[in-house]
């Protein structure tokens, strides 16, 4: 506590502003690169990213620093609002900040062609193709409209919002007490078999089964009839 108490001080005294130590054109560039290339790397091949770089907060004062890395702190995001890292690698005090940034990251998806109310359950009709900010929010978009051909909406859409998965009903894949396919995988192997559904399958829940041995175990619902069990 002691020790990061010193170094706040430090950096709240030092001389020299961030505005002069931080935030030149270069390291500016350098942050932009980082942000572009991080977003890139989980984007589909063809999207234009565009980032838009934020400020510190004024009232830092930061240490004169020779070398200043920008980095992506662990766990991150690489799309929408986020925070890139700078470090002090060259100076009398190692100080660390980060910096906002919005990344933005263009590509085609499925939107709605007009205003859709919840419970609706889409058609061709009711679905579009655009060129969307698809890190403007969270929840995964949709490429191709027939996968979205039969699901309901759990929430209205507006005109032209993009068909994310959040917004999509849960499916339920099986009822309980029908019999159905058990996939149980371990390392370096992977068996078929049948058991009864204790519960209702709902798409991507865990649901209990009852083996023909009578042992009981719990999986995830995976499809029609269809369950996933991982040692």
């Amino acid at each position: 506590m002691l020790r990061a108490t010193l170094l706040l001080v430090c950096l709240l005294a030092a001389g020299s502003s961030w505005a002069q130590t931080v935030l030149d054109p270069a390291l500016l560039e350098r942050v932009r690169v980082l942000a572009e290339a991080a977003a890139r790397a989980a984007a589909a091949p063809g999207a234009r990213v565009a980032v838009e770089i934020g400020t510190l907060d004024p009232r830092l004062r930061l240490a004169p620093c020779q070398q200043v890395q920008p980095y992506l702190p662990p766990g991150m995001s690489a799309w929408g609002k986020s925070r890139i890292g700078l470090r002090c690698t060259d100076g009398a005090v190692r100080w660390n900040v980060t910096l906002p940034v919005r990344v933005a990251v263009f590509g085609r998806a499925v939107v709605a062609a007009g205003p859709l109310p919840a419970g609706v359950t889409l058609s061709q009709e009711h679905l579009a193709m655009a060129d969307i900010d698809i890190a403007a929010e969270p929840g995964a978009v949709f490429t191709d409209p027939a996968l979205l051909l039969g699901r309901s909406l759990a929430r209205p859409l507006g005109a032209s919002e993009a068909v994310r998965a959040p917004v999509l009903k849960s499916r339920q894949w099986f009822a309980a007490g029908e019999t159905v396919q058990v996939r149980v995988a371990g390392e370096g192997f992977a068996i078929a078999s049948e058991a009864q559904a204790l519960s209702a399958g709902v798409e991507g829940q865990d649901v209990r089964v009852r083996f023909e041995s009578g042992r009981i175990a719990s999986g995830r619902a995976v499809g029609e009839r269809r369950v996933e069990l991982v040692l």
